[in-house]
């Protein structure tokens, strides 16, 4: 029996080839497309991303992928985004000063991290909501991050067709930060569990097992 098809999404972000491998790991079969059709058309997609935001959301709407992200949500069809593949999902980032518009899946604006040091780099726990699907089974709650900016504040509200998101948080020295949303098919997390060992394969599982 063969696993689910998953696309991780070629926009020119870094880091592609980690994420196939753990999808693959995980147990899907993975292409690794800028395609849309393919992107459109898989069960889950996957969209990466590491560096600036306005770098990241130049290069996805170079390949269109708003619209593929959009659409796929519209037929209520699984996307996971890692990283700054989450915080593109928000309304706009801001850096160095350069507002810089996003997909608009949620409201909210990612920001510098308010925290002595940054970049927030390593292992840190998250605190998920009860229920959560994302951390089904998973107890060790420690996962790898690697960014210098995120989601801080965020009202909670329902974008329908979907109800509220189910929000993840996390503490860095004395600031905390959104560090994963569940949000009907969208699925999303500020760390990589890519690089999170067996918590983060556990993660991969969870989403596999919703497509």
């Amino acid at each position: 029996m063969t696993g689910p098809r998953v696309a991780v999404l070629d926009y020119g972000s870094g880091n592609l080839r980690s994420a196939v491998r753990a999808v693959e790991r995980a147990g899907a079969e993975v292409t690794l497309t800028s395609d849309p059709s393919v992107a459109e058309g898989s069960d889950g997609l996957v969209v990466p991303g590491v560096g600036a935001y306005e770098a990241c959301m130049r290069g996805l709407r170079s390949v269109g992928g708003e619209r593929i992200i959009e659409r796929r949500l519209i037929a209520s069809r699984p996307v996971l985004g890692i990283c700054v593949g989450m915080q593109v999902l928000f309304a706009e980032g801001i850096e160095h000063g350069v507002r810089t518009e996003g997909c608009g899946e949620w409201p909210g604006t990612v920001e510098r991290l308010r925290a002595p040091i940054v970049p927030h780099m390593g292992w840190n726990t998250v605190e998920p909501p009860e229920n959560s699907q994302m951390f089904a089974g998973i107890t060790e709650e420690r996962f790898y991050f690697v960014h210098s900016y995120g989601v801080r504040d965020w009202v909670l509200q329902a974008t329908p067709p979907f109800p509220v998101p189910e929000v993840t948080w996390t503490d860095y020295e004395a600031d905390r930060f959104v560090s994963a949303v569940e949000h009907g098919p969208l699925w999303a997390t500020q760390f990589h569990p890519e690089k999170s060992g067996d918590a983060g394969a556990a993660l991969l599982r969870n989403w596999l097992a919703t497509l």
